[in-house]
């Protein structure tokens, strides 16, 4: 049998050795972002969703085996347990492999076997299934179990109640149900139909007749017809050609030419049709339900990750606006750290005199506090804030950019305990109007603030497994705070939070700290911070920056354990810490290759890989690894759905990526549809997410406008 070690190496293609060491690290206490970036000699340098992977499966795997042990535990208790049972339940490669061996021996509540066996019936049952050529026929071997004392009054009671012991031993047989899941998943059928005979028309008219193989299901089209069974707008089912499946049953049971062939056939039928069929059909849906969902989280993961990797618009003033109709339209400005200049509430949707008098107010705005760009919230009378925005940029020369910002969760977050807190002189609307804008700064540490489920990037997400979804999104943000690194003396609690290492508890005692004591001039400090012991400040440090500290090395990404591996590296290759705060290490790769990798790692007693990282943070002090994608879109005009055409070339942000295609922001308020068949030029795309990411900067066509509908539909093909 395979060891926990084993199964994951092969399932990773990993060396065994390395799947072992992220295992002991995980148990003493390790972080995966710890792991992933300082302890790659370990690991073979694996990156973060590997390592997650690893911890998801290695959690599945130890389940499985504490499962075993229980279910053998129980069966011993019985009394039951063979070697050849203990060893098919070891060999048992999934928790529903080991709960069909367990099903015989579990206990039951009263069924019609159970009652049929305090009847005395069993013997007449075992009798009739073994299919001996000398067994008499059944109503003759029956005849001798018709007992009125003990509730069986005639022969056909006897033989019910025999029937009803063998389906059920049928239905508990786990290489049979087996067999007869794997056909029900290759060769069954998912259908859905309208629940009313004359439906109405609504999202859900694709599914109204709709029937697909179960081995093809989408699952996106599972999670809608889920929705559409809750509520009662559908009716669902897995369908399977029933003599097809009854054909393995019979082979799997039948003895050709016994007395009581018939009979066991026609329970055999019985235990299909009313035990096994029924119970399979509801794995089934369980099975596509679970892999939806797993599908669905995993791509609101991979959606969430380049949304918070968003390059941030660095050092400016920016102003934020909330558009809105009847509360008017909410504006702040705040400085290039995020800190909040001024705020206002103006009207441009009311009348055109008081769109007059916004433009007014917003210039004014702008000129005294020298803005440089405007953050617009997507949400309600966005369309017209827009529009005002881009006559009021006309008015004053162009100076001023714009950029729509996804307002999603803006209104969750202004209303919660922490924006209290952060904004106690502000109402909720203003509090929404700063998180806008600060979302264009830095999307990052204002999305931190926000539960990764209102942020908008997935389709479904409240049908999901709530725990699990919060679990991987919280994964994902915790990789983005990590891979960036936060400022030690700026970086607010809610950041704080997802540095590994850290919980809410130290997180707001560093606040507090730097609050009562002043900016922190150094890593070492944060040892002063109460409850953040060594164990802490050895996950947490290589992610702080502390760009005020007089050791260069404490902004950048270099782990205070390997500083003395830093200062020896330099001083082989004739530097100092002088010329990393001046930039002067451009030379420093060449120097190492011609030292000699190995030999260079050696002599400053670290691996290879960490050697590199060093190399890396050395070059670039204090560096944001999001400086280096592609700039988001700012823009100074505005289009509308009616100026698009067929054929048009544009540029566009992808917004969200779901199973179908890609919703591409192209600057007309509605995003536009890329359909997956659109998406890739002389091949075909198995998944959305294989051609783009959210973020990024995409080249579209438009292939047709619907007004009515407000449904846009583009091409990343090329026209010929």
């Amino acid at each position: 049998m395979e060891t926990i070690v084993q199964i994951l190496a092969r399932e990773l293609g990993r060396k065994e050795e390395h799947i072992q060491n992220v295992i002991t690290l995980l148990d003493e206490g390790n972080t995966i972002p710890f792991i992933a970036r300082y302890r790659k000699e370990m690991h073979g340098t694996m990156d973060d969703t590997t390592l997650r992977t690893l911890a998801d499966r290695l959690t599945y795997l130890r389940n499985l085996d504490k499962r075993r042990e229980e279910v053998k535990a129980s069966i011993e208790g019985q009394g039951k347990l063979t070697e050849e049972l203990s060893a098919a339940i070891d060999a048992a490669a999934t928790l529903a492999e080991v709960e069909d061996l367990y099903r015989p021996y579990k206990p039951k509540r009263r069924t019609r076997a159970t009652i049929a066996k305090e009847k005395g019936l069993e013997p007449l049952a075992q009798l009739l299934f073994a299919q001996g050529r000398d067994c008499p026929a059944p109503e003759v071997a029956a005849a001798d179990y018709v007992d009125p004392e003990k509730g069986v009054n005639s022969v056909e009671e006897a033989l019910a109640g025999a029937s009803d012991i063998i389906a059920e031993a049928i239905s508990d047989d786990a290489d049979l149900r087996k067999r007869l899941r794997e056909l029900w998943r290759s060769k069954g059928s998912l259908v859905s139909r309208a629940a009313d005979k004359e439906p109405e028309d609504t999202v859900y008219r694709l599914y109204y007749d709709f029937t697909t193989p179960v081995s093809r299901a989408m699952g996106h089209q599972i999670l809608a017809i889920n929705r559409g069974e809750r509520e009662e707008v559908l009716k669902v089912s897995v369908e399977m050609d029933r003599e097809a499946a009854l054909i393995v049953v019979r082979r799997a049971v039948l003895v050709p030419g016994a007395p009581s062939m018939a009979f066991v056939r026609a329970a055999a039928e019985d235990a299909y049709d009313r035990l096994i069929a029924p119970s399979i059909e509801r794995e089934i849906r369980n099975l596509l339900t679970e892999q939806a969902d797993e599908g669905a989280i995993k791509m609101f993961g991979l959606n969430l990750k380049p949304l918070l990797m968003q390059p941030p618009v660095k050092g400016f003033v920016t102003m934020g606006l909330d558009p809105g109709y009847r509360n008017g339209c909410k504006v702040a400005v705040v400085d290039g750290t995020g800190k909040v200049l001024d705020t206002a509430v103006v009207y441009p949707t009311f009348s055109e005199r008081k769109k007059e008098e916004a433009i007014d107010v917003l210039s004014k705005l702008i000129r005294k506090h020298g803005v440089a760009h405007i953050a617009i919230g997507n949400g309600t009378a966005s369309r017209e804030t827009e529009q005002m925005t881009v006559e009021m940029i006309k008015r004053l020369g162009g100076s001023v950019s714009y950029m729509i910002v996804s307002e999603a969760g803006a209104s969750v977050y202004s209303a919660s305990k922490l924006a209290a807190e952060e904004f106690p002189e502000y109402d909720v609307n203003l509090r929404s109007a700063v998180s806008i804008a600060r979302r264009l700064q830095d999307p990052l540490a204002e999305l931190v603030k926000i539960d990764p489920k209102a942020i908008g990037v997935g389709q479904y997400q409240h049908d999901m497994p709530q725990a699990r979804l919060d679990e991987t999104l919280s994964g994902v943000v915790e990789d983005c705070v990590n891979s960036v690194g936060a400022d030690l003396n700026t970086a607010s609690a809610p950041l704080l939070t997802r540095v590994a290492g850290l919980n809410a508890t130290t997180a707001k005692n560093i606040v507090k700290y730097r609050e009562e004591n002043g900016a922190f001039t150094s890593r070492k400090q944060l040892l002063k911070v109460p409850k953040l012991g060594p164990k802490a400040f050895e996950q947490c440090a290589g992610f702080l920056r502390v760009p005020e500290s007089a050791n260069v090395l404490d902004n950048t990404g270099v782990h205070p354990e390997s500083y003395d591996a830093a200062g020896k590296l330099l001083e082989l290759c004739g530097y100092g810490m002088a010329d990393v705060k001046a930039g002067n290490l451009s030379q420093l790769p060449q120097r190492v290759k011609d030292y000699g990798e190995e030999k260079a790692a050696q002599a400053c007693g670290v691996g290879v890989p960490t050697l590199r990282d060093v190399v890396g943070e050395l070059m670039k002090p204090g560096r944001d690894p999001r400086d280096e994608l592609p700039k988001p879109i700012l823009r100074t005009d505005v289009m509308e759905m009616k100026d698009l055409k067929p054929g048009m070339e544009l540029t566009g942000t992808v917004r969200n990526v779901i199973d179908f295609g890609v919703f591409v922001d192209i600057g007309v308020h509605q995003d536009g549809l890329v359909h997956i068949s659109q998406l890739g030029a002389g091949r075909r795309v198995k998944h959305p997410s294989e051609v783009c990411a959210v973020g990024d900067i995409v080249t579209v066509w438009v292939l047709e406008v619907d007004e009515k509908k407000k449904r846009i539909s583009l091409t990343m093909k090329k026209p010929s």
